[in-house]
Parts: structure tokens; sequence; C-alpha cells
């Protein structure tokens, strides 16, 4: 038996966690300082990458539903934001929107998109709702390649540049304390506001009654039925909510490329988010943040040093190319976490001792949350 924490070894655990993020925020708020643009743009999409992944382990890891769509829904952000911001210079279709309303508009799009689909959602699970989502995938490709002129086709389309509060966040330098500030490091602080808000938002479902009553689901559908949980509504909530992260991934995305393709938007991107919240782990919202930072930087390392790495080597001087061997590294990871560390990367973080008051377990905790009192 473990001898019990002194009061001051319980203020230490106590405040560890939360002194640790805010050190963290810290050094994150100070990197644009220091890093060059290509660790910049990296930060960037593997910031994209992590709200994505959030978004999906809310539906995978916390429900339990299986979604292979997932690079869909990206698409609609992106698309969907150069469309109500853009106008029509270009021959494209645009709305000419201000920024801020087209980006919070492209994320209502794709909870729109996701909203359709939804009565699907709440009726399969598993690899049936799978293979109903992967239909996405080919839908979503013959659309951007062939709707030329909502999004340009094979060659895609311009991303309007951000603008808030009359700030632009394009490639115009602003000094700020002798540093120049270029796109990327003024959205480098857009990107982090939007990925702390999401990983908080998603954090405060999963802690709260909606994440027990999910948790509950994804354990045992019948049981979670029986007891109150409205399986369905929940499973298609949850799949609406999902189809929003991904579609603020997608329009933070398209601004840091500064031009949406649609080759981009494909099956093998639905495969990597997966690879994300497996790698990081199952239902845990730092597990994703830390899986996509693993998946999504992997090529960019590769790529800034293949030149020093053995076997890897730039597309076409006869090696395995930056992108290939990140792959095979990630799956690597994806079976080695399967077999070694079900619980993803976040189980080797240290966990919180569980309080001396037993919690009441989640199929409990969901009927009490789910089931009105009766009057006496």
């Amino acid at each position: 038996m473990s001898e019990p924490l002194t009061a001051p070894r319980r203020a230490l655990r106590r405040y560890a966690r939360p002194a640790a993020a805010g050190a963290g925020l810290l050094v994150a708020l100070a990197l644009p300082f220091y890093l060059d643009r290509f660790w910049l743009q990296a930060g960037l999409f593997a910031m994209a990458a992590a709200i994505g992944a959030i978004g999906l382990n809310l539906l995978t890891g916390a429900t339990g539903q299986l979604s292979l769509g997932h690079a869909f829904f990206l698409a609609v952000g992106a698309y969907g934001y150069c469309a109500l911001a853009g106008g029509d210079e270009d021959g494209l279709t645009g709305l000419g929107l201000p920024t801020t309303v087209a980006a919070a508009g492209a994320v209502l799009l794709a909870g729109l998109a996701g909203g359709l689909l939804s009565p699907i959602a709440g009726r399969l699970s598993g690899a049936y709702l799978g293979i109903a989502t992967l239909a996405l995938i080919f839908i979503g490709q013959h659309l951007l390649f062939n709707a030329d002129d909502l999004t340009g086709g094979y060659n895609g389309r311009a991303v309007p540049p951000l603008e808030l509060f009359g700030y632009r966040f394009d490639d115009s330098e602003d000094v700020l304390l002798n540093v120049p500030f270029g796109a990327a490091e003024k959205l480098w602080y857009v990107g982090l506001a939007l990925l702390v808000a999401g990983a908080l938002f998603a954090r405060g479902v999963l802690r709260g009654r909606p994440g027990r009553a999910m948790n509950a689901l994804r354990d045992h559908r019948i049981a979670a039925g029986v007891m109150g949980v409205p399986v369905a509504r929940l499973r298609a909530g949850v799949f609406v909510l999902s189809s929003m992260y991904a579609g603020l991934a997608g329009v933070l995305i398209a601004l840091v490329f500064q031009r949406t393709v649609p080759e981009y938007f494909g099956f093998v991107l639905s495969l990597e988010y997966l690879a994300m919240i497996v790698v990081g782990g199952l239902g845990s919202v730092a597990g994703a943040v830390l899986g996509a930072a693993f998946v999504s930087l992997l090529p960019q390392v590769f790529m800034r040093y293949s030149e020093s790495l053995p076997l890897v080597s730039a597309t076409g001087d006869g090696g395995v190319a930056p992108g290939e061997a990140s792959r095979y590294l990630y799956g690597a990871a994806v079976v080695a976490v399967v077999l070694f560390l079900p619980g993803g990367l976040a189980r080797l973080a240290p966990r919180r001792r569980t309080p001396e008051k037993e919690e009441p377990s989640d199929a409990e905790d969901a009927v009490q949350t789910q089931t009105p009192a009766h009057p006496a």
C-alpha cells in the first residue's frame, strides 16, 4: 500500500500540470521570434492537424465510430473559405465576404455537410460507417477536380489572406522587436489560439456529461441505450461536431498553404488522421495533439535533413522519398503502439492518482445524466 501524500506533495501534484502547461504556452508564444519560416510552417501544419485530430478523436476515440472520410470535411472547410472570401478576379465563383465571416461560414458548411450525413452516422457503426464515409472521399475528389468554376480544378485556387480588424495576415512584413513578421509568424498566433480553444472545448466535452455518455456508448452500445443514452442522436451530434473541427483545420491549412489543391484531400490524408489518433491515444485530447505532431512533422523533418539521413533522399535521386519514409515510420509506430502501448503516447505522461472517493462508472453516470428525476 502506498504512503499517503503529504500536503506539500499534494500541492505539488496539483499545480505541476498547470505550471507545465503555462510554461509550454509561453515557449510557444516566443517561438516565432527564433524559428525560421520552414519550422514555423511545419508547426502550423501540426497545429491544423491537431485540430482535425481532436475532432476525429471525439468521434472515433470517445464514441467508437469509425470514419474514413475526414479529409472530405477538411476540403469543405478549405474550399468553403476560398469560395466565401474570394472574389471573381480569376473567373472563379466567390462571394467576397469578410475573411473572418468566411472562416466561420466554412466551419458551418463543414458542420452542415456532416449534418447531411448524420442520419446515416446515427444508425451505422464500425466498418459499415467507415465504408459509408469512405464514399465521401471519392465524391469529394470528383467534385474538386470537375467543379472548375468553384474549385479551380486540378490547379486549385488561391486563398485570400485572413484579415482581422483591418490587419492582414499576409506576407507583407511587419517588424516586432526587431524581428520581421511575415505570414507564417502572424498565422502562428492564430493557429495557436484556435488549437488551445479547440483543445479546451473538447476537454470540457469529454470531462462533462456528454463525454461520459459518449464513453458509455463506446463501451457498450446496447447497455447505454437501455440505460437512457440517446444512441442515434448522440452519434449524429458527435459526427457533426467532428466535421466542424475538420472544417476549422481545413481553413487553417488553406491559410498556411495559400493555395488549395485537390490532390491533398485524398484517402491518404484520412488514413494519416487515423494514424494520429492511434499513435497519440484514442479518447485523449493530449494524445490527439501528440499524434498529430508526430505524424505531420515527420515528413517535414525528413525533407529538411534528407541529405544526412541514410536511405532517405529527394524524389528521383534513387533513395526513399521523405514522404514515403515518414509513412513507413509512423506505420511502424502504429503497429508498435497497438502491440506494446495500447494507450498511445498520452500514456507515457505521468497520471494523477485516483481520488480517495470512488467515482461512479461511465455507464452509471451516463444513466444519471440522461434519465430525468421523477418528482416526489
